[in-house]
């Protein structure tokens, strides 16, 4: 399929991006591995524990919103920049946390800093690449995601035990983003639609929000995603907690295998999944979703398979849910190049940060906190089961295991909404490219810089 022009700075601006990606993702995964010294600290339930996500994805995905729509009309430099700037600040005050309220209290801080990037950041891919290009570009942006967690996953249990502090870790973490954020102040910014073959309008848009819910494709993405997020957020919340409690495994083996399951399958998911779903999509137009769909079913049922595995095979569940996590990353590759197929230009940024405030309040947010309710109760359940009158650590195990039957489920609905999506993408694209030459017929010759 033929596309539009890259811009000269595409790679140089692609790589600064993905390294403030995997930093995004290396600040947020830290409590999830420091979580059981935190619930021993302050005594805390699973649902507390999910609490925890959830004050931080709540934040995240509703000033998400105006800040995706500021990024659509404002310089997306300084967006992302003060962004990573206040996130970076706040990551290193949780260290300083005295409570579980005050613990809160800062993750949101850390939210309204992280709100900011992915909008704007998806945008300017949108003006540095053709669209024929963009799954392998949002491939490489996307790899800061596994980075940043085999980061995290494969460092924090170290750092902890060598400073014997769960608080040692935010600390550190502040340090390299205030760093970053000085580089992203110096990005050269694309002009809005650049990498577009035809010049977009510089009138302004009425309406943005509902004309972007009025494109039938983009519902059943929102849908897929709320789906995939909440299966991403209970994972990414209880898999070393629950490597801990039903296996045994000490917290930073917990950590290194997670960051197994998690992060390096990405690397493989996201730059394979990247190149094979653009080398689809330029011989099928709903290819890309149709491949994506496809590797949801694989996700769903490798979950499911794994956690079949009894407390003595974890290296059986670790191998499974590997396979697993390893197809769910191709969800990201073909996700948001599509957003940006059926949504014009100038509407790029709105569109991203609808699709994530549906994605994190509904799905992200949910996700721990239905897992860590399941939990709850299901060890409570198991206590009764039993016939005890106490609670101990061995019915949390179990209350816990049970309770991450959640993902596959969630993964399986992921599958049936981006199949959906795929019959509708077709017209939509279309009809996107018929307004855009309706309003603006003019060949853009290269690349225009703002």
């Amino acid at each position: 399929m033929a596309g539009g022009k890259q811009a000269d700075n595409a790679w140089r601006v692609l790589i600064l991006l993905f390294l403030a990606n995997l930093f995004n993702f290396f600040d947020r995964a830290i409590p999830a591995i420091i979580i059981e010294p935190i619930r021993h600290e302050w005594s805390l339930s699973d649902f507390q524990i999910g609490i925890i996500a959830v004050a931080f994805t709540v934040v995240y995905a509703v000033a998400g919103l105006p800040l995706g729509r500021l990024a659509d009309t404002a310089s997306r430099k300084a967006i992302m920049g003060w962004g990573f700037v206040v996130w970076s600040v706040f990551t290193g005050l949780t260290g300083l946390a005295w409570s579980f309220l005050s613990f809160l209290a800062i993750r949101v801080g850390v939210g309204v800093g992280e709100a900011s990037y992915a909008p704007a950041a998806n945008a300017l891919i949108g003006d540095l690449f053709p669209s024929e290009k963009r799954s392998r570009a949002v491939g490489i942006f996307m790899l800061g995601l596994p980075l940043g967690l085999i980061l995290a996953f494969f460092t924090t249990g170290a750092i902890v035990n060598a400073f014997g502090s769960w608080r040692a870790p935010f600390f550190i973490a502040m340090v390299p983003g205030l760093v970053l954020a000085i580089f992203v102040f110096f990005i050269k910014e694309p002009a809005r639609g650049a990498a577009e073959e035809i010049r977009i309008s510089e009138a302004p848009i009425s309406q943005p929000i509902r004309r972007i819910l009025r494109i039938p494709t983009m519902w059943w993405i929102i849908l897929s995603g709320i789906a995939a997020n909440f299966a991403a957020y209970a994972a990414n919340t209880f898999m070393v907690p629950m490597l801990q409690r039903y296996y045994g495994l000490s917290l930073q083996q917990a950590a290194v295998t997670t960051g197994i399951i998690v992060g390096i399958t990405g690397l493989i998911g996201l730059t394979g999944g990247g190149w094979l779903a653009d080398k689809i999509h330029q011989r099928s137009e709903r290819g890309r979703l149709l491949f994506g769909a496809f590797g949801m079913l694989i996700s769903a049922f490798a979950t499911w398979f794994a956690l079949m595995r009894d407390h003595t095979e974890v290296g059986l569940f670790t191998a499974l849910f590997s396979i697993g996590w390893l197809a769910q990353y191709c969800y990201h590759t073909c996700i948001y190049p599509a957003v940006q197929d059926i949504v014009e230009p100038r509407l790029r940024a709105t569109a991203i940060a609808v699709f994530l405030i549906a994605l994190y309040l509904l799905g992200g947010a949910f996700g721990p906190l239905v897992v860590g309710w399941l939990s709850d109760r299901y060890a409570v359940a198991a206590m009764v089961a039993s016939g005890a009158n106490e609670m101990t650590e061995q019915f949390k195990a179990i209350g816990l295991h049970d309770a991450m039957y959640a993902i596959p489920v969630s993964l399986l609905l992921t599958a049936a909404a981006m199949f959906m999506a795929a019959r509708t993408f077709v017209a939509d694209a279309r009809t996107m490219k018929g307004q855009m030459n309706a309003s603006a017929p003019v060949i853009v010759g290269a690349p225009r810089v703002a």
